[in-house]
C-alpha cells in the first residue's frame, strides 16, 4: 500500500480521537484482545520499516547479550583454572625455599627447622655472621693453646710440645680455609652444595681440634684446684652444653650465683634452665633476643636489670623466697633490683634435669640454637637459703671465705660436658687479687 502524503499522517492522530468512541467497539470485536505497542518515527520516517527494524534491534541485542554471557563464563573459567596452576607453583616453590634454607646435603631435618648438628643463628646466620662465629671459635682455640703453652714451659715434655705445633699448624689451616671461604663469597662462587660441604669440613676440623686440645687439658687437672675451671660455649648450637650430675632438692628458697662472661648478639641465651617431670620451665635464666634477661620459676618471670654483655666477666646472684615470692638481683657484689609476687607459695621442684647453656622444652632435651648460650660460665653454686649482701660480696670479690653451694658445688667432677663445650682454667679470679 502506498503511503499517504506527510499531511494525511498528521491527521491521523485527530481522526482516531474524533471517531474513537464510534470505532472502539467495532475494533474491539476485530481485533480480540490486542496489544498496542508504540514506537517513535520521525516526521518523513517510515513506519512499516521502523517497526520491523525495532523488532530486529531487539533480536540482535539479545544475540549480542547472550554472547557476552558466554564470554564472561569463559572468562571466569579460566582464572579459576589460572589460580590453581598459581596455588600449585607456589606450593612447590615454597617446599624448594625450605628444602635449600632449612636441609643441607644428606642432612634429615632437625626440631623446628634446625638440622641435628647446626651452627645456626636464628635460624640460618648470615654467611658473615657464620664467619665472625668461625672467628671467635679459632681465637678460642688459640687462648686455650697458650695456656697449654705455659703449662708446658712448666712441665718440659717434648710430647707436649710436639702436640701443641701440630695443633697451631692445624689452626694456621683452618684459618686458610675461613679466608678462601670469605673470598669465595664475596666473589660468588660457592653453590649452596659446595658451601654446605665446606662448612661441613670445617665442622668436623673444629671438632677434631677441641677434642684433641681437652685431651691436652686434662694433663693440668692434677695441678689445679678442682673449682679453678670454666665452661666456654664458642657458638650457638643446638648440641653444645653441660648437665649438672645431681638434680635439685625441693627448696623453699634459694640463691643462685655464677661468673660469667659474653658479648653474643642478640641476647646471650640461656646461662642455665632446671625442668621437672611436666614443666620444662620450672627454674631457667635466660636472655633472648632483645629482651632483657629474665628469671622464670613455674612459668612465671622476672626481667632482671643486669648489664653484662659487654665480652667482660661479671659476676651474678639471683635470690629468691616462696614467701610471697621476693626476689634479689646482684652484679659484681651489688644489689641491682628486686621485686616480689614471683611465683609466691610455689616450691621449686625435686627430681629435674639442670642444664648449663641451653632451654629445655622437654625434659632434659628439646634444645633450641637460638635460645643457646654463647660464652663462658663459672663458680655457678646454688643454695636452698638467701644468701646475705655480705656474703654475695664475698663471692663477687674472689674472698677466701665465700663459700661453695650447699645443694650444688662447682667442681669437675659434678658436671658433664657434650657437644664440644669446653673446660679449662678460670682466671677472673685470678685478675681480681
Amino acid at each position: 500500500m502506498a503511503a499517504g502524503p506527510p499531511g494525511s499522517r498528521r491527521l491521523l492522530p485527530l481522526l482516531l480521537l474524533l471517531l474513537g468512541p464510534a470505532l472502539g467497539p467495532a475494533l474491539a470485536q476485530g481485533l480480540g484482545q490486542t496489544r498496542f505497542v508504540c514506537t517513535s518515527v520521525p516526521l518523513d520516517g517510515d513506519v512499516c520499516a521502523a517497526s520491523a527494524l525495532g523488532s530486529g534491534s531487539a533480536e540482535e541485542l539479545k544475540g549480542t547479550v547472550l554472547q557476552l554471557r558466554e564470554t564472561v563464563l569463559q572468562q571466569k573459567e579460566t582464572i579459576m583454572n589460572q589460580k590453581e596452576t598459581i596455588r600449585e607453583l607456589t606450593a612447590k616453590l615454597g617446599r624448594c625455599e625450605s628444602q635449600s634454607v632449612l636441609e643441607l646435603p644428606g642432612e634429615g631435618k632437625g626440631r623446628k627447622g634446625f638440622s641435628k648438628n647446626t651452627m645456626g643463628d636464628l635460624s640460618r646466620p648470615a654467611a658473615a655472621e657464620t664467619l665472625s662465629q668461625l672467628g671467635q671459635t679459632l681465637q678460642s682455640l688459640k687462648t686455650r693453646l697458650e695456656n697449654l703453652e705455659q703449662f708446658s714451659r712448666m712441665n718440659s715434655s717434648s710430647q707436649t710440645n710436639n702436640l701443641k705445633d701440630i695443633l697451631q699448624n692445624k689452626i694456621d689451616d683452618l684459618e686458610k680455609q675461613v679466608l678462601s671461604r670469605v673470598n669465595s663469597l664475596e666473589e660468588g662462587k660457592l653453590s649452596p652444595r659446595n658451601e654446605s660441604e665446606e662448612r661441613g669440613k670445617i665442622e668436623s676440623t673444629l671438632t677434631s681440634l677441641h677434642q684433641r686440645i681437652s685431651d691436652l687439658e686434662k694433663g693440668q687437672k692434677d695441678n689445679r684446684p678442682p673449682d679453678r675451671f670454666q665452661l666456654t660455649f664458642p657458638l650457638r648450637t643446638n648440641y653444645m652444653y653441660a648437665k649438672v650430675k645431681k638434680s635439685l632438692p625441693e627448696m623453699y628458697a634459694f640463691s643462685i650465683c655464677m661468673w660469667i662472661k659474653s658479648s653474643a648478639s642478640p641476647g646471650m641465651g640461656t646461662p642455665f634452665s632446671y625442668a621437672v617431670p611436666g614443666q620444662a620451665n620450672e627454674l631457667v635464666l635466660i636472655e633472648w633476643g632483645n629482651n632483657p634477661m629474665e628469671i622464670l620459676i613455674n612459668d612465671k618471670v622476672a626481667k632482671l636489670p643486669f648489664a653484662i654483655n659487654d665480652g667482660k666477666w661479671h659476676h651474678i646472684c639471683v635470690t629468691w623466697t616462696t614467701r610471697d615470692g621476693v626476689w634479689e638481683a646482684y652484679q659484681d657484689g651489688t644489689q641491682t633490683g628486686n621485686g616480689e609476687n614471683l611465683a609466691p607459695y610455689h616450691p621449686i621442684k625435686p627430681q629435674g634435669v639442670l642444664v648449663l647453656g641451653q632451654e629445655q622444652d622437654t625434659l632434659g632435651g628439646g634444645f633450641d640454637a637460638t635460645q643457646a648460650f654463647v660464652g663462658e660460665l663459672a663458680h655457678f653454686n646454688v643454695w636452698d637459703r638467701k644468701l646475705s649482701p655480705g656474703e654475695v660480696y664475698g663471692l663477687a670479690t674472689c674472698s677466701s671465705k665465700a663459700l661453695a653451694g650447699n645443694v650444688i658445688a662447682w667442681a669437675e667432677a659434678n658436671i658433664d660436658i657434650y657437644g664440644g663445650a669446653t673446660k679449662w682454667t678460670f682466671e677472673a679470679c685470678r685478675q681480681l687479687n
